[in-house]
């Protein structure tokens, strides 16, 4: 059900609007652990570091796909507020075709060069066969990837958010069974945690896809929308393209954070593949709240209603601090258990790996949070380059400080370390940066 989000009270329409899209981050999420979880219970150690290493560059590729999102999703949401279906379904549409070159141009990167970005990350000839399986597999899935987010985007411009959480919680539980089934029944070991994957995915993307478009042909405009246009393109891509280059720095970040915990061994990749997902289910579910709140604020701005964006600020921070700090508690008391769902028997630098990453991480959580808000907004009014400057701040700092303090005594637990100095410095700057807007 579309949902207009330029009336009522602030607070109470982010909570109906964003609450589902929690859940639906927390099933989509469900994907990654399911795989982790599999490969570290049901086929070893190794294969849970084999995952989790590729992981690292389907997050690349993953960039893309949210960069595409974002921008589809503002737009999108300017042209609801704003009442110009024609051109809303113009957005679409032209979103649509412009992710299939970018998802093709990936598909071609993924397959040609899977072995060198592998290598380039310092993978251990232990984990290269198995890193590389997974990643060709989930090469193959990409359309899939591209094409529900795209559909999740357009559900979130218009309001709905309950939609994509029912697909993503139906989809997510039949991977959980799905990879069990693969791996404990057919033997088919990390082939099969990514085989499940591609299939689960698959599956929930057509069935997005189709529920799109039965949604806009309900809405009915005056004429024949354009299938096309450059314009609108264009728009789409001044919101996507800085989306895309900042979660791709991010990404490529992780990387060459992955490479120097390569260094340290099988023990610490696994025990850092096992809470790094527990840490992104925690920071991916700030980020699409964030991108909820710029669906809120681009169909105020849409509407010409800006005095609500300050009040959605306000009510945004109280809400991921309110869903945040139970998550912050419940990863620092209880992280050690929460580590054994992905390790069986592990080996105590695995399990110390994993514990060390938790209690250094989770107390900044909420400090993280309020910048995920601030910068939604900030994508929201088409702030792009004060939203990049902080992102990038983060991503420089944590990668610099990562690799001068893992050079250190502190060894591995350095890395950890940057997290929180990134974040704290990069949450000052975006706030800042809000505060300078005016919205009167």
């Amino acid at each position: 059900m579309n949902k207009d989000l330029t009336v009522g009270k602030a607070e109470a329409v982010l909570w109906r609007f964003c609450l589902p899209l929690f859940g639906s981050i927390i099933f989509q999420q469900l994907y990654n652990i399911a795989d982790s979880l599999v490969a570290g219970k049901f086929i070893g150690e190794n294969a849970l570091a084999a995952v989790g290493n590729s992981y690292e560059i389907t997050l690349i590729f993953i960039a893309f796909a949210f960069g595409c999102n974002i921008g589809c999703s503002v737009i999108v949401s300017q042209y609801f507020g704003a009442k110009e279906y024609g051109k809303m379904k113009t957005a679409v549409s032209t979103a649509m075709f412009s992710s299939l070159a970018v998802c093709a141009l990936l598909m071609c990167t993924g397959i040609l060069f899977g072995d060198a970005l592998l290598a380039g990350i310092h993978t251990p000839a232990e984990l290269f066969a198995d890193s590389k399986l997974y990643l060709d597999i989930y090469v193959w899935g990409l359309p899939f990837v591209f094409f529900y987010n795209i559909a999740t985007g357009i559900f979130s411009a218009l309001g709905d958010s309950r939609t994509p959480f029912i697909f993503l919680a139906a989809s997510s539980t039949s991977n959980i069974a799905v990879d069990i089934f693969f791996v404990t029944v057919l033997r088919m070991g990390v082939a099969g945690v990514a085989w499940a994957t591609f299939l689960c995915q698959g599956v929930s993307c057509v069935l997005a896809v189709l529920v799109v478009f039965r949604r806009l042909r309900g809405i009915e405009v005056k004429g024949k929308a354009q299938i096309f246009s450059f314009q609108v393109f264009a728009k789409i891509a001044v919101i996507a393209v800085p989306s895309i280059l900042q979660q791709s720095f991010v990404s490529v970040g992780n990387i060459i954070l992955q490479s120097v915990i390569n260094g340290f061994g099988p023990g610490v990749i696994a025990g850092y593949s096992a809470s790094v997902k527990l840490n992104n289910l925690v920071i991916t579910s700030f980020t699409t709240l964030g991108n909820g709140i710029s669906n809120y604020t681009a169909q105020n701005i849409g509407a010409r209603k800006p005095r609500r964006v300050k009040e959605g600020f306000r009510a945004g921070v109280k809400m991921v601090w309110i869903l945040g700090l139970p998550l912050a508690l419940l990863y620092f008391f209880g992280g050690k258990w929460l580590l054994y769902l992905f390790l069986d028997k592990p080996t105590e630098l695995a399990l110390g790996t994993g514990i060390n990453f938790l209690q250094i991480l989770s107390p900044f959580y909420l400090v993280v949070s309020a910048k995920l808000v601030a910068d939604g907004i900030l994508r929201g009014i088409g702030k792009m380059k004060k939203f990049m400057a902080a992102t990038f701040t983060d991503l420089v700092l944590r990668v610099a400080f990562a690799l001068i303090l893992s050079e250190t005594a502190l060894g591995a637990t350095g890395i950890w370390c940057a997290w929180p100095i990134g974040w704290t410095i990069a949450t000052v700057m975006s706030i800042v940066f809000y505060r300078m807007e005016k919205f009167d």
